[in-house]
């Protein structure tokens, strides 16, 4: 079976410069997918560039069976690529609710439902349903726009440092939703700083240097891999 996503000798660059080199990736459709890296290694680019948002000067980019790296990002979203930015980027200005909605601007039918569904997986959401998304304290902010992506109905969702800046008992909650979003049917890769968090979740990893991919494995053997202990974990071989 083809893999839902693939990525095939991808390169970007920002000017001169090469953000991802010769990049190889796929994602299963089913799977959990992490990326690891340093900050500056490419993890970012790399989402941004299958959801449309940057285009490469070499490689394709494969989305069930369609090569879209020539797409603009709403073409890309109406596929059914849901992304999670770094940062969030709620509108902070509208309402849970209106924010919920700009999520499911491009269908028509069933939004409704669909949000309740967002609301069951994040009931706090539900009950600040008509407060200003800036109100939100972090983690509801984060669960607001995993939501938001939600709306469109992805089958592949990209998440960028889902855990960035949240408290350890947020850190865990959010973790056992994207775990749910997965056991619903929905396909993630998943870009995360706490790398132990991230390869306990995930099917498979790959690490990320300076735009190139250097390791790829089942995400079992890279956590107990002692260069990744070391580069990722904050451990050593002895320990």
């Amino acid at each position: 079976m083809s893999p839902l996503l693939e990525l095939v000798d991808l390169e970007v660059r920002y000017g001169a410069i090469p953000a991802l080199r010769g990049m190889d990736l796929e994602v299963g459709e089913g799977e959990i997918v992490t990326l690891l890296g340093a900050n500056g290694a490419g993890k970012t680019t790399t989402l941004r560039t299958i959801s449309g948002l940057h285009h490469p000067s070499r490689g394709v980019v494969r989305f069930a069976g369609r090569d879209i790296e020539s797409l603009p990002a709403h073409q890309v979203v109406a596929l059914g690529i849901g992304h999670v930015p770094e940062g969030r980027r709620i509108f902070p200005q509208m309402s849970v609710t209106e924010n919920l909605e700009m999520g499911a601007y491009r269908r028509k039918g069933q939004v409704k439902a669909d949000m309740e569904r967002v609301f069951g997986l994040f009931p706090v959401l539900g009950e600040r349903r008509r407060q200003d998304g800036g109100t939100l304290s972090g983690g509801e902010q984060q669960m607001l726009a995993i939501g938001r992506a939600l709306m469109s109905h992805p089958s592949l969702l990209l998440l960028d440092e889902p855990s960035m800046g949240l408290a350890p008992l947020v850190v865990k909650a959010i973790f056992q939703i994207i775990r749910q979003i997965r056991e619903d049917g929905t396909t993630i890769l998943l870009v995360e700083q706490n790398a132990t968090q991230a390869l306990q979740l995930a099917d498979r990893g790959y690490v990320l240097e300076n735009g190139e991919i250097v390791m790829s494995d089942s995400a079992a053997t890279l956590l107990h891999d002692d260069r990744i202990r070391a580069a990722y974990l904050g451990e050593t071989a002895a320990s």
